[in-house]
């Protein structure tokens, strides 16, 4: 491998050590199991003739005749694809494109399977979204089923949005002795600026303009193939692929449909047949996944001001190989990596701008000059993450790599390690009497950090808007929103706030949100303390909150307080969390809940959830 350039900084020498030092038995574990599934090629050569026939049956003649020799490599496809998903959509003509660049290479491939891909931007705010985090594990357990055939030497992940791509990583872990390689469709390109977009919303919200209108904003705002192009939970998931080498260099933010972005995914193929394990360069995804990579992933989270979602799936991703991260691991590295990019809605560009800025090479070569990330790590490209410092291009030969751009192309968008947009990552860690949770403040402004106002309490997404209309929430005001946990519904996304809290913040009164819920990975200027835990549903402290409580929100402080005596506290009856009856949402959360019940406790390690 390569060496360091630059010596660690000591705060990321010291996490690693300690989530190494955590996960040392878990992480042995993982590794004894997946090295003991290794080395067996082709990985077929195990099934008998009745099973091998099965999985061949429906190939064409020559597939079929490369199959049966067992001499040649044989990829599986796990695929995403639908298309009402705009980032997803480009995924149809995928399986044949790859299908064709195998052949070429004397080699054979196959869907494997498909997994389930809902969009959190057509479910926000609607029952389904209670169904979203939930869909993760089923993304995961997917991917597991359609590698379980045994039929595949390596493997090729197609997905990006929300939570399609943890799941893809959860389940392609449980076959970490294969070469794998994810493989993303990109971005669409700018339409409306996300600051029009946000303004109409809130126009819509206070009844300034109509549906139509808001209808028009958002067809131009989301108006091709391709994935949406703010900073939210997507593209931080393809930030967090490339940095922790799972894409090719480059790969994350090429448009769909160009040529370019067709030679990237040939040369997925070609690459992950490149890695596998008869070659001297076999490199599973086990091992390219571990406590470097982990700890890279995040120092690109807080760099960038990623999706607050993430602190909920790449601890699960990382569980998957054994690795155990928390959130002191995110708060620790906050503290001292400094934010370098203002993409949407922590500053008015895309991620196309920050793409044309310098983009991940930039990026990645920044924060290995500063020593804010482990060079010395696995790749699905090769030894060294300053590999990932290039960029592709099309050369007169074909596919090529150059080194990526030294200095930044614009700098109200991406900025270099010595000249950062703030001096930490924008996320803390909350706590105080009300629990523990987590808030991103690289889109809130210094002066609203700080909120000190009396609570009012919620139970639903519904409710709040209701008060709203009414005109109940115009003062300052900590909204309460409880009883949006994983117990209690599935721990939807509360994006359909961010309006109307922005209007009320925008008139200048001091307004926050505390919720058990989540929020959007685009969440932006208002003070959001999310995923509070305990829960309420599971008695936690939300639940002994009551109307009119002074609640103190300190960002700075990393402090969540309500202003109640201790006795008076501990006096307090625990509210339950209503049960929503016929809501469908709930319903099928309910349903699908109690059907996997029985199995949660030996699949824990399998879901990342332990």
């Amino acid at each position: 491998m390569s060496e360091q350039t630059k010596p660690l900084h000591p705060t990321v020498l010291a996490v690693t050590a300690r989530i190494a030092a955590r996960s040392r038995d878990t992480r042995a574990a993982y590794l004894a199991r997946i090295d003991a599934s290794a080395g067996r090629f082709p990985q077929r050569g195990a099934l008998s003739c009745a099973n091998l026939a099965h999985g061949f049956a429906a190939m064409p003649a020559n597939d079929k005749l490369m199959l049966r020799e067992q001499r040649r490599p044989n990829v599986g496809i796990v695929t995403a694809y639908n298309d009402m998903l705009s980032a997803h959509q480009p995924y149809e003509q995928y399986p044949a494109r790859l299908r064709e660049a195998a052949r070429k290479l004397g080699a054979t491939a196959q869907v494997a399977g498909g997994v389930p891909a809902m969009c959190d931007g057509v479910t926000q705010g609607n029952a389904g979204m209670e169904l979203s985090l939930f869909s993760r594990d089923i993304i995961a357990m997917s991917t597991a089923v359609a590698l379980s055939h045994n039929m595949f030497d390596a493997a090729l992940m197609l997905g990006v949005c929300d939570k399609i791509v943890p799941g893809l990583v959860i389940g392609a872990l449980q076959f970490g002795h294969l070469p794998t390689i994810f493989v993303p469709a990109g971005p669409m390109a700018s339409g409306l600026s996300n600051d029009e977009k946000a303004r109409i919303r809130q126009l819509y919200a206070t009844g300034k303009v109509g549906r139509d209108a808001l209808l028009e904003a958002e067809s131009q705002a989301y108006h091709s193939a391709g994935t949406c192009t703010f900073y939210g939970t997507a593209n931080s998931n393809q930030l967090l692929m490339e940095i922790m080498g799972l894409h090719l260099p480059g790969a994350a933010f090429v448009h769909p449909h160009t040529p370019l972005r067709d030679a990237l995914t040939d040369a997925s193929l070609a690459r992950v047949l490149a890695i596998g394990a008869h070659t001297p360069d076999y490199t599973p995804v086990g091992h390219v996944v571990d406590e470097r990579a982990v700890v890279n992933g995040i120092v690109g989270l807080l760099a960038t001001g990623g999706s607050t979602n993430h602190t909920l799936h790449l601890v699960a991703m990382a569980r998957a190989a054994g690795v155990i991260i928390d959130w002191d691991d995110f708060d620790a590295l906050s503290a001292i990596v400094p934010l370098m990019a203002r993409v949407y809605p922590n500053g008015k560009a895309d991620v196309n701008h920050f793409h044309a800025a310098g983009g991940m090479g930039f990026l990645i070569g920044e924060l290995l000059d500063a020593g804010w990330l482990h060079e010395n790590v696995k790749t699905v490209a090769g030894p060294g993450l300053s590999r990932y410092r290039a960029e592709p291009w099309l050369s007169p030969e074909g596919l090529a790599w150059r080194a990526g751009s030294a200095y930044s192309g614009d700098r109200d968008v991406l900025r270099g390690h010595a000249e950062p947009f703030a001096p930490d990552g924008g996320l803390r860690l909350m706590h105080g009497n009300l629990g523990r949770g987590v808030i991103k403040v690289s889109a809130v402004k210094p002066e609203h950090r700080r909120v000190a106002a009396t609570a009012r309490v919620f139970v639903s997404q519904e409710a709040v808007q209701a008060a709203f209309d009414a005109g109940e929430l115009h003062r300052d005001v900590v909204v309460v929103l409880r009883g949006q946990g994983p117990r209690a519904n599935g721990m939807p996304e509360l994006h359909r706030l961010t309006p109307l809290l922005g209007v009320l913040q925008d008139e200048g009164f001091a307004v926050a949100l505390v919720t058990d819920g989540r929020m959007s990975g685009a969440s932006g200027k208002v003070p959001a303390v999310i995923h509070v835990s305990p829960e309420a549903a599971g008695g936690g402290p939300l639940a002994r909150v009551r109307d009119g409580d002074l609640i103190v929100l300190d960002a700075n402080a990393g402090m969540l307080h309500a202003e109640v005596s201790p006795q008076a506290w501990a006096e307090r009856d625990i509210a339950p969390v209503p049960d929503s009856g016929e809501d469908t949402g709930r319903l099928l959360f309910g349903h699908m809940r109690a059907a996997v019940g029985a199995a949660e406790a030996g699949a824990s390690v399998f879901f990342g959830t332990e």
